[in-house]
Order: structure tokens, then C-alpha cells, then sequence
């Protein structure tokens, strides 16, 4: 159960609630404690700040999803299921889709993790324990034949909010066709049906969610929503209910406007366009819309169903041609890679050979150049061995002159005084020869010398 104040546009898929009230509100991005109220700062994005009620199962957690520090809505999400329950958020302004970044919730898989905003998910590889347990990743929609459906619709938000709704704790499994039929018709429903009657956009709140869930998708850890697509039947919950309040439609005109918004459904169901005034000749008109709607509604489905099948076909050949040729350039890559490995080594190879023919040409010439050293250096030390004998002969035979000459000097003052000494020596000789005969004949006395 749930409180009042919202419109569900219920089916086996999908329930989209619509709210108006007049209260917004501020909030910090996280994963809400089970001890506080509700989805605690994200309650405003909720009518009168109270959330929808009775979803008590431990395996059911409460996200304000946040980014780049601000708040941008509220989701609850079921991690036995890894698929969320429903996304509540406010429209303000509608904008073309950018390129997507899918993010995933830290605290979801990690309650201790200190992160408390969304993070893309190739960054928190390694730094979260147990990343993937209670959340999905785009590996579980990896051929599973599914695609990424966005309960709080990226094309209703713009600049971060957009950014924002790449999340998977956002992203339910849906056919490639009912995601198509999804993103389109619901922005078609809240921009032509509901904002026309509620001046104030950034008073408009949605909340938009899945039906039970059956069985995993393709195997995957991620289960898939029951059944078919949100245009099966659309139903106005009633009650308390209290649709246009305050300044955004609480007059009598109530009635009009939800029987407007109803046509208006009915009209998108059909595939036509709505338009925005109440005339009288609008409402008269209402009724042919509705017949015309019903009658074309097969005719629409049986277009619906030979364009995808006429798509399907078309992918299914562009994918085997692809396979065709990703088999055949694969082939032909194979080859040419093993033909250019032989040409490079071929070439390497030869060019080794050519670099060296030089190196042992050089080291060649080299080796008989030092022969050729070594020759002249044996020869000119044999010659010198051979010449030195003669050669200081010859020099000592040149030198003998010369020693001689200078020998003659010396000699002949040996010879002088020799003869000098010869000399003296008979002078001293026949001076004492006289003294020595007159000694001998006297008589030999005794002389006292007193």
C-alpha cells in the first residue's frame, strides 16, 4: 500500500505514479540507515515528503542517489533481485540523451564503504568488498539478450540529473523493443499529458517502478520484470486521492483534468499527438479520438510487430555479415601477420649479415696489419742485432786517433819525468861520492860530540 496524492499507470511491467504537490526540498546522497524514517533527507522527493509504504523485506534498500555531492532522486532497490523496486524523482525539464556512463552504488554491496555517492564502475574494481553481491553490473547484461531499462527515464532530466540516471541501481531488464517503447512513450506521457497542467514543472513528482519479478534473465543474477510492456492498461488509483492541489489545479475542474490526462494516454497509446488546450470542441472530439484509437490500436500493433521484425531481420543479417567478415579479416589478418613475422625475420636476418660483413672485413684488415707490424718490427730488430758488432767496431777503431793523440801528452810528461827523476838521481849519486871515499881511508875514532 501507499499513501494518496499519485497517479499509477500500472501493468505486468510497470507502474508509473505521478504526483503533484508543492513542497521541495533538499537532501544528501546515501544509502538510508534502517533506524531513520522513511528515505530520511530524500523523503522530498516524495509528495508531502512521505514515500510509498509496506516494503519491509531485509533485502529491500533504501538509495538517494547522488552526484557530484547533490541529490538528484530516491530509489529502492531490492538486492536479492538486483533490480529496483521503483525510482522517485521530480521532472523539471526534458533534454536529449548524452552519451552513457554507467555508475553503480559503493554502499549497496559495501555498507562500511565510505563513498556515499554514485561512482562509475570501472573505478571501484579492487576497492570495494564484495562488489557485484547484492547489485548488478553490466557484466550480468552481457548477452543476455537484454538491455538497461532506466525507471527514472534519462531523457526526462538534464546535465548532472541525466548523468545521474546511468546508474544500475536505475536499470531494470527490458527486450530491446519495450526499452524502445519505454523511453519513448513514458517522456511522452509526463511532457504532453501531465506538465501542460501543472505550471509550477519543478512541482511535479513521478515515481516510476516494476511489477513482480519471475525468473533471472538468461541465467544471469538479475530477474526479469513478468511481462509485457506499461501500455497494457493504464488505471487511476482513487480513494483519498488527491490529484491537483494548491496552486497546481486544486479547484473543481479536478475531474476535467484527470479525464484530460486520461485521453491523453489513450491518445499516446495509439501512436497520435496531444495537444495542450481544454477546448470544448477538444472534448467533444474525445470520444471519436478514443474510437479511432481503438480500432487503429491493432493496426498500429501489427505495424509495430512487422517493423521489428523487418529491424530484427536487418540486425540479425548486418550481425552475420559481420560475422562473415569478422571471420574472413580475422583469417586474412592472421595470414598477413604470420607473412610480415617472415618477412621482418627474413629481413633481420639478412641485415645482420650485411652489418657484418664489414665488422669481419675491418677486423681482416686489421689482423694483417698488425702482421704486417709485427714483420717490420722482427726485421728492424734482426738488423739492429746483425749491425751492432761492426758498428761499434768501427767506432772504437775511429775513436783510437783521437784517443791516441791525446795520449801523447801524457806520455811525454811521464817521460820527462822520468827523465827528470834519472837526472836527479845521478846528481844526488855523484855528490855524495867524494864524502863517502874520504870517509873510508881515515881511521875510525870514537867522536863525542859534546
Amino acid at each position: 500500500p501507499s499513501p494518496g496524492r499519485w497517479i499509477r499507470l500500472c501493468s505486468a511491467d510497470f507502474i508509473l505514479a505521478l504526483c503533484i504537490s508543492l513542497f521541495p526540498g533538499f537532501s544528501q546522497g546515501r544509502v538510508v540507515g534502517e533506524d531513520e524514517a522513511g528515505f530520511a533527507e530524500c523523503n522530498v522527493f516524495f509528495p508531502g515528503q512521505v514515500p510509498p509504504e509496506g516494503f519491509t523485506e531485509p533485502f529491500h534498500v533504501k538509495i538517494c542517489q547522488q552526484y557530484n555531492r547533490e541529490p538528484r532522486f530516491a530509489t529502492l532497490y531490492s538486492t536479492k533481485d538486483k533490480i529496483p523496486l521503483y525510482s522517485a524523482f521530480k521532472y523539471i525539464k526534458a533534454a536529449q540523451n548524452e552519451e552513457e556512463s554507467w555508475l553503480v552504488e559503493p554502499q549497496v554491496d559495501d555498507p562500511d564503504n565510505d563513498q556515499q555517492e554514485m561512482v562509475l564502475e570501472a573505478d571501484l574494481v579492487g576497492t570495494v568488498a564484495n562488489l557485484g553481491a547484492n547489485q548488478a553490473l553490466t557484466s550480468d547484461y552481457v548477452g543476455s539478450g537484454y538491455e538497461r531499462g532506466l525507471l527514472n527515464p534519462s531523457l526526462l532530466n538534464e546535465e548532472d540529473f541525466q548523468t545521474a540516471t546511468y546508474t544500475l541501481t536505475n536499470a531494470v531488464p527490458l527486450s530491446p523493443s519495450l526499452s524502445k517503447t519505454w523511453h519513448r512513450d513514458v517522456g511522452r506521457v509526463v511532457e504532453q499529458a501531465l506538465a501542460p497542467h501543472c505550471p509550477s514543472k519543478d512541482h511535479l513528482y513521478l515515481l516510476a517502478g516494476c511489477d513482480s519479478f519471475q525468473h533471472p534473465c538468461q541465467g544471469q543474477g538479475v530477474r526479469c520484470p513478468r511481462c509485457c510492456g506499461w501500455r497494457r492498461a493504464v488505471t487511476l488509483q482513487r480513494g483519498d486521492l488527491t490529484l491537483f492541489k494548491g496552486s497546481c489545479g486544486g479547484d473543481s475542474k479536478t475531474k476535467e483534468k484527470v479525464e484530460a490526462i486520461l485521453q491523453a494516454i489513450s491518445q499516446i497509446r495509439a501512436g497520435g499527438q496531444v495537444g495542450t488546450n481544454d477546448s470544448q470542441e477538444s472534448k467533444e472530439s474525445g470520444l471519436v479520438r478514443k474510437v479511432a484509437g481503438i480500432i487503429a490500436t491493432p493496426f498500429i500493433k501489427l505495424l509495430e510487430l512487422l517493423i521489428y521484425l523487418l529491424v530484427e531481420l536487418v540486425k540479425f543479417t548486418f550481425y552475420f555479415l559481420w560475422l562473415v567478415i569478422k571471420r574472413v579479416g580475422s583469417t586474412i589478418l592472421d595470414g598477413a601477420s604470420s607473412l610480415w613475422s617472415g618477412v621482418v625475420s627474413y629481413l633481420q636476418a639478412i641485415s645482420m649479415v650485411l652489418i657484418s660483413i664489414p665488422y669481419d672485413l675491418g677486423r681482416v684488415v686489421a689482423n694483417i696489419s698488425l702482421g704486417f707490424l709485427e714483420i717490420v718490427q722482427d726485421v728492424a730488430f734482426l738488423t739492429y742485432r746483425i749491425l751492432r758488432i761492426p758498428v761499434g767496431f768501427i767506432l772504437h777503431l775511429a775513436a783510437f786517433p783521437y784517443h791516441s793523440i791525446c795520449a801523447i801528452p801524457s806520455v811525454l810528461k811521464d817521460l820527462a819525468a822520468g827523465i827528470g827523476g834519472t837526472f836527479s838521481l845521478a846528481v844526488d849519486a855523484t855528490a855524495t861520492l867524494p864524502a863517502r871515499l874520504l870517509l873510508r881511508g881515515q881511521p875510525h875514532s870514537q867522536a863525542v860530540c859534546p
